[in-house]
């Protein structure tokens, strides 16, 4: 391969962009999800309660070099987001050449997808990265003859066990990959003949090796990860038929907004195409990657409700389709262009939105919104803490907690000394502030906590319940505010006196049920 003006343009964009990811995640405040893993990443360990640990390594490393700020926990995502982008653009340029690997790249980049996803500290961006690495892998594994000595696919079949090893350690739908390609090897006469080679098995043990301690993890702690995502996404159903098919639209609506909706209609149609019949059937396991994963989440919401982020792994194979097919007639062209424009258009609104509110809703039903306020009440409960500390009534000890792992995790991060912030759980559902130290584990007699709920008329039901074990004194009503907006409102309450009892939970942990 050599350098072209096309494959130079390609760099160009995936550079500007990555600033401009990097500017806006260090602008703007972080999300309840992404304090959440930050504070995973103060105590790593090979699993957590939600995910597998890669985000919570990612973060860490992030804040070691930047501190604790918003560009310390999103820097290294917001690098695996370029990383997966740039392998998208070298297995099109594999398969179709510089200008294949240009087009890779604009359709990602104007994509809300990866524009403005892969800004965000979530589970995604290193679940994307190492699996667009893997369809790498593959594709020049599969392209490459095995009388090869100086391009031996098994080198790239090891790169593809690494690769599915790390997106599995990311998230667990990864396995959607493998079993994907698998299957495509399968339904291919020429593909079926690797599985006489020595490198797709190679692949599966470097994949099992390097998951090994999510495995082991999972293992010693009642296999609760993997419960928790199977009971997630494929517990039982919710509601009735009608339910179903409002999931269901739901799932497709968010799929078009996230890809925008001209350049849905032409991955969709690459994804089609790609059944047509090949020589080599490289396309036919794109197209069978993109076809499984969607189909896993079609699927899901027929269950329960599937988040718009969820398929976003079927559209990395998709792209690759897209960038390499012909374009067709000039009117197919023309309006590939306007897609391109239209998602770039969409784009640049989401991102600056999550900048300056210009979109017309209403705060408190406003996605972005729900990253602000946070920094006013942390520094409500710091000055809170202070008038506390002083009371004959507080005792020794002084805890700070919150009803739901949001809440928590927000208050942690915010707090002037990032305390360990407790969250009860009492009427939500499980997390991994279950798996950690609870409150009444390490709190003695007659210790004291100040506790932030949800602003609402009457008596709270967490207070109802915890009325049993403290002494409680309602405390200050704080609203969080985007700018001039009103999102919503917290409460503080007083608890003192602990009497050593702890109510019963509302919901059992997944094993106990």
């Amino acid at each position: 391969m050599t350098e072209s003006r096309a494959w130079r343009h390609a760099l160009a964009i995936l550079a500007g962009t990555t600033l401009l990811r990097l500017a806006i995640g260090a602008l703007v405040p972080l999300f309840p999800d992404e304090t959440y893993y930050w504070d995973w990443s103060r105590t790593l360990k090979p699993g957590y309660f939600d995910h597998p640990p890669m985000i919570a390594l990612l973060i860490r490393a992030g804040t070691a070099i930047f501190g604790i700020h918003a560009i310390g926990v999103r820097f290294f995502s917001i690098l695996a987001g370029t990383a997966a982008i740039y392998a998208v653009a070298l297995t099109s340029r594999e398969l179709a050449g510089d200008g294949a690997a240009k087009m890779a790249v604009l359709l990602l980049c104007c994509m809300p997808l990866a524009a403005v996803g892969l800004i965000l500290a979530t589970p995604d961006a290193p679940m994307l990265c190492a699996a667009a690495w893997a369809l790498y892998a593959v594709v020049r594994a599969l392209n490459t003859p095995e009388t090869d000595d100086h391009r031996h696919p098994v080198r790239w079949w090891l790169l593809a066990g690494l690769a599915i090893g790390l997106a599995m350690a990311s998230k667990y739908t990864a396995i959607l990959v493998p079993a994907a390609i698998a299957l495509a090897c399968i339904l291919h006469a020429r593909l079926q003949n690797k599985f006489g080679e020595q490198g797709p098995y190679l692949a599966v043990i470097v994949a099992a090796l390097v998951l090994a301690p999510v495995l082991w993890w999972n293992a010693t702690h009642d296999w609760v990860s993997f419960k928790f995502q199977l009971g997630h996404g494929l517990g039982d159903p919710q509601g009735g038929i009608l339910a179903a098919l409002n999931r269901e639209l739901e799932l497709v609506g968010g799929q078009i907004g996230l890809v925008s909706p001209i350049l849905f209609f032409y991955v969709v149609r690459a994804i089609k195409r790609s059944f047509e019949p090949t020589p080599d059937g490289v396309r036919l396991v794109l197209g069978v990657t993109a076809l499984c994963c969607l189909a896993f989440f079609v699927y899901s919401a027929t269950h329960r409700r599937a988040e718009a982020n969820w398929p976003a792994i079927a559209w990395i194979p998709a792209v690759i389709l897209l960038a390499t097919e012909p374009v067709g007639s000039d009117r197919s062209e023309l309006w590939l262009k306007r897609g391109l424009q239209l998602g770039g258009v969409l784009s640049a609104i989401v991102c600056i939105h999550a900048l300056y509110s210009i979109i017309p809703l209403r705060a408190d039903r406003d996605q972005v919104a729900k990253a602000y306020g946070w920094e006013l009440l942390g520094a409500v409960v710091d000055r809170h803490i202070e008038a506390v500390q002083g009371r004959p009534s507080a005792g020794n000890e002084l805890y700070i907690a919150a009803e739901r792992y949001q809440d928590a995790s927000e208050l942690a991060y915010h707090l002037t000394s990032h305390p360990r912030v407790y969250s009860l759980n009492l009427v939500g559902r499980s997390n991994q502030y279950d798996l950690w130290v609870t409150f009444n584990e390490r709190a003695g007699l007659g210790a004291g906590m100040i506790l932030v709920l949800d602003d609402q008329k009457g008596e709270p039901r967490e207070i109802r319940k915890l009325s049993c074990c403290f002494h409680v004194d309602p405390g200050e009503s704080v609203a969080l505010m985007r700018g001039d907006s009103f999102v919503t409102r917290k409460r503080l309450w007083f608890l003192s006196q602990w009497n050593g009892e702890w109510p019963a939970r509302a919901q059992p942990f997944p094993w106990t049920q």
